[in-house]
């Protein structure tokens, strides 16, 4: 497929997704969002690939939807095209881990996109923020929801009511990334924790996914429920042999994914 809006790469195990909207600080518009969802099917569907990296430009991860676009809906024309349902959701569901790298702005959707993403690596110039109440509108893409299981209630309260920004320091602080990194090393550093990931057996990274996922979902005991079937499956592989053989023996475990 011919991406008008992405900058698609496979590097080893690791497919990459760059944002290529320069002139517009990597606005997210249908056509993106369109264009990753094609992507992220044509990742996950390749046998080859054990994790995928979301990247912008050094300037902007996504600077926020493209207002543009959304300033010719109105109630009736968003409700029925299902404005965001529809296109954006499609990370929210992809059983390989996604890692969102953030350098400079990731602010509104973009904000929204990287807390869809399992975690986020920020340069040391990133900045989060929902700044959507400026438009006259609240966040729509998840960010009064995922922000608040993120930073807490008072802080997202106050960076949605406010439209403040988060710098890199704040953010890591919050919990709202995972680690910050300077800025030239984004790419290398992202492919680096993909690496590592992709080196793992990859049904299991998939249970890690579903069960810490669960943990937002349910109460303490379902999710610790969840958490030991997924366990007690994991001794049905024969990268669970391999895995305890490679301690016992003092190397490193080469997995099969089965």
């Amino acid at each position: 497929m011919a991406y008008e809006t992405l900058l698609i790469e496979i590097s080893d195990q690791t497919g990459i997704i760059r944002l290529n909207r320069p002139d517009d600080l990597n606005a997210l518009n249908n056509t993106l969002m369109d264009e990753m969802t094609a992507a992220l099917d044509d990742f996950e569907a390749n046998d080859d690939i054990g994790c995928i990296v979301i990247i912008g430009s050094k300037k902007a991860f996504a600077a926020g939807a493209d207002i543009k676009e959304l300033k010719a809906f109105d109630f009736a024309s968003a409700y029925q095209k299902d404005l965001i349902s529809k296109n954006w959701e499609r990370v929210t569901s992809c059983r390989k881990p996604v890692i969102a790298a953030v350098s400079g702005y990731a602010l509104g959707g973009g904000c929204e996109l990287a807390m869809m993403c399992d975690f986020i690596l920020a340069a040391e110039n990133a900045k989060f923020g929902q700044p959507e109440i400026n438009l006259g509108i609240p966040p729509g893409a998840g960010g009064t929801q995922r922000l608040t299981r993120f930073v807490g209630k008072s802080k997202a309260m106050e960076m949605c009511l406010t439209g403040r920004f988060m710098d890199a320091e704040e953010a890591e602080r919050s919990g709202l990334v995972a680690r910050v990194v300077p800025t030239d090393s984004l790419m290398d550093e992202a492919k680096k924790v993909a690496a590592s990931i992709n080196a793992k057996s990859r049904p299991v990274t998939m249970m890690v996914k579903e069960s810490v996922n669960a943990a937002y979902e349910t109460a303490l005991s379902q999710g610790v429920l969840f958490e030991r079937r997924l366990f007690h499956a994991a001794f049905a592989t024969e990268d669970k042999d391999e895995g305890m053989e490679a301690f016992i023996e003092k190397r490193d475990a080469h997995f099969k994914n089965k």
